[in-house]
């Protein structure tokens, strides 16, 4: 009976308990109105319609420079309601959140998209043709307010043929330049440049100079994060995996150029498999993913059908064969190791407890399963320890 009360009344299981008590100890329920609290009415719907009037006229000024309005016009405003010696400037922004005001004012607005006419706002669709390449940056590391080196990653979307660059900065000086560079490195005709709405991609200078290369420019719909997702996740498995987080002064980024030049492009694109997914549609519509294929980028190239149709001028698939060939996958990773460990013993030392520390080249050391999970347990002891503590 209880619990019939109270989904038929809607009160609390506390409010039917009392109303049941009242009713055993007087025999009777009496509907009481209890008279509540409420605060005396200051401001009416003309003061709010006023403020409305004086805020369209001013295009909404801020609370205290609205109150400075109000101190200025006293005369026609009753001294007990919008007067500055009364109102405060945060009440001024209560007034304007009630429905009265809102119904004559226009001068607030949401916030506008930037509308830029530099590229089009869409995905790029290469229909299985190589050249529409992916493009973003990279930061790396601050020092207090030192900014570090910015690395350039471009990856075209077929093939996963990529191109790792390094600049000092991401002006127009540095970064112009290098991309002319970048795109002549391809071993195929560049169609199509698609980055993120950065406004180091998104100028002039650059659209010029696509333009000039007939390279259609292409920037990352607004809410689509998929959009520039192959060339996002390449910087965190090849740019961060090799280089790591830690600053590196940008009058470091000619000689971590020439590193990524002469071995580190090499070994991305004929020595390390990428995988490649295999997209399918169920019953339900749903596309699912399989990654069943692992090629490297220049495998990859090749077995595209009339892979000459695509290929750059000046390139020759038998030189790419002869490059392609020269070293073993392994032979290639060291030798490209080695280099990166010197590249790294050039780099400054950083004080860290009166001593200087030097750059090492992130490494990634494998344990056996179960070493693995007693050092897993011992970290978490150390960690709960010095929170104990």
């Amino acid at each position: 009976m209880r619990v019939y009360l109270q989904r038929l009344s809607g009160f609390s299981r506390a409010q039917i308990t009392r109303l049941i008590d009242r009713r055993l100890s007087t025999g009777r329920l009496i509907v009481m109105a209890q008279p509540r609290h409420r605060f005396t009415v200051l401001y009416t719907t003309a003061d709010r319609q006023l403020l409305a009037r004086i805020d369209n006229a001013h295009q909404r000024l801020s609370g205290p420079a609205t109150r400075r309005l109000l101190e200025r016009a006293r005369r026609p405003w009753r001294q007990n309601a919008l007067s500055g010696q009364n109102i405060s400037s945060a009440h001024i922004y209560n007034l304007r959140a009630t429905p009265a005001y809102q119904r004559l004012a226009y001068t607030f607005a949401g916030t506008k998209s930037v509308r830029v006419a530099i590229g089009v706002r869409r995905r790029p669709d290469p229909e299985g043709r190589p050249g529409w390449i992916r493009v973003d940056t990279v930061h790396q590391g601050d020092l207090g307010r030192k900014k570090g080196a910015y690395h350039i990653n471009l990856v075209d979307v077929v093939t996963q043929w990529e191109i790792v660059l390094c600049v000092e900065q991401i002006t127009e000086r540095f970064l112009v330049p290098a991309l002319e560079g970048a795109l002549s490195m391809f071993s195929f005709r560049i169609l199509g440049f698609h980055s993120d709405n950065g406004s180091e991609y998104i100028n002039r200078i650059v659209a010029a100079l696509l333009n000039k290369l007939l390279i259609e420019q292409t920037k990352s719909r607004a809410g689509r994060t998929n959009d520039n997702a192959l060339v996002e996740g390449k910087n965190g498995s090849v740019i961060r995996k090799h280089m790591g987080y830690g600053h590196i002064a940008p009058r470091h980024a000619r000689a971590i150029n020439e590193f990524y030049r002469t071995h580190f492009n090499g070994y991305l694109n004929f020595h390390r498999p990428c995988g490649f997914a295999t997209i399918t549609v169920d019953r339900r519509g749903k596309r699912c993913r399989k990654y069943e294929i692992y090629q490297t980028p220049y495998e990859r190239f090749r077995a595209i059908p009339e892979a000459t149709r695509f290929r750059r001028a000046g390139v020759t698939l038998s030189a790419l064969d002869e490059e392609a060939g020269q070293q073993t996958d392994t032979q290639a990773a060291a030798a490209m190791q080695r280099d990166k460990d010197r590249l790294f013993g050039v780099f400054d030392a950083i004080k860290t407890g009166g001593k200087n520390q030097r750059f090492h080249a992130p490494q990634t050391r494998f344990i056996p399963q179960k070493e693995a999970k007693s050092q897993t347990y011992r970290r978490h002891s150390v960690v709960k320890l010095q929170a104990h503590l």
